[in-house]
């Protein structure tokens, strides 16, 4: 697999029409780089002119602001900003919601402004254009799947409907939660949580969301974000229930219907 970076394109005088930013646990994490890849295979399906910085993408510095380092997420920021306006980018496609929204929300006040898209979003966009076709037989057809909101994603941004637009072209079975949409429960990992110790409690978070998804009986738990797939895989791994539930992104499940996570021959 194939994908240039903004600097080649630029070099041969070509504009993408999307720049995926990777993020970092989609650039760094054994497994989100899966997902990764799925929504780079789904461009390249949908015959997206795509590109990414490669070594000139840099943390959006998400984490640096939720800690609290305002003056570490400014340098990142800038940082990025600088590298995105030099090369007059425009419209930005995310694996991540948390650089969805750092970089559609905080970075216009520091001269960013670009139009940001989840990756659920623009494969939504993909299948409603025509542009992205499930395969006939997918393996997901009828199975039950439940979908875990991300927070930037959901309450964050108030975007609901994408993914579940996106999984309900499976034809899966789709049943929600009980705390879900804009009553979800949070898998514990956002404001920086992710990389701290857990504090004083009786309980994980990440567990008691796992036990919302084992409730609806579902047979995969679709998510949107590397940090909800880490927590809710790990929550699964607690419930001792890993050969029974699968947990994947949505962008993987939709690259599996599609048959396009097998390198073309």
């Amino acid at each position: 697999m194939t994908v240039p970076t903004l600097a080649e394109m630029n070099a041969r005088g070509e504009t993408p029409e999307v720049l995926f930013w990777v993020g970092c646990a989609g650039s760094f994490d054994d497994r989100a780089k899966r997902i990764t890849k799925a929504i780079a295979r789904i461009l390249q399906a949908a015959e997206v002119p795509f590109a990414v910085l490669g070594a000139e993408e840099s943390c959006t510095g998400d984490p640096a602001k939720r800690a609290g380092n305002e003056f570490l997420f400014q340098m990142q920021a800038a940082q990025n900003i600088m590298v995105l306006n030099g090369y007059g980018v425009k419209r930005i496609v995310t694996g991540c919601p948390h650089c969805l929204n750092t970089i559609k929300n905080e970075y216009p006040e520091l001269g960013g402004e670009y139009e940001v898209l989840h990756h659920t979003q623009f494969i939504q966009e993909l299948i409603d254009s025509g542009r992205l076709r499930i395969a006939d037989g997918n393996p997901f057809k009828g199975r039950r799947i439940t979908f875990h909101d991300p927070c930037y994603l959901g309450r964050g941004n108030g975007e609901y409907e994408a993914p579940r637009s996106a999984l309900q072209a499976l034809d899966a079975d789709l049943v929600e939660m009980r705390r879900c949409k804009s009553k979800g429960l949070c898998c514990g990992a956002g404001g920086a949580q992710m990389f701290k110790d857990a504090e004083k409690g009786n309980r994980e978070v990440n567990h008691a969301r796992t036990d919302d998804a084992l409730e609806t009986g579902a047979k995969v738990i679709a998510t949107g974000c590397p940090f909800c797939n880490t927590m809710m895989t790990d929550g699964v791994k607690n419930a001792e229930k890993e050969g029974d539930i699968d947990v994947k992104d949505v962008a993987e499940l939709i690259a599996e219907a599609a048959d396009l996570l097998q390198p073309p021959n």
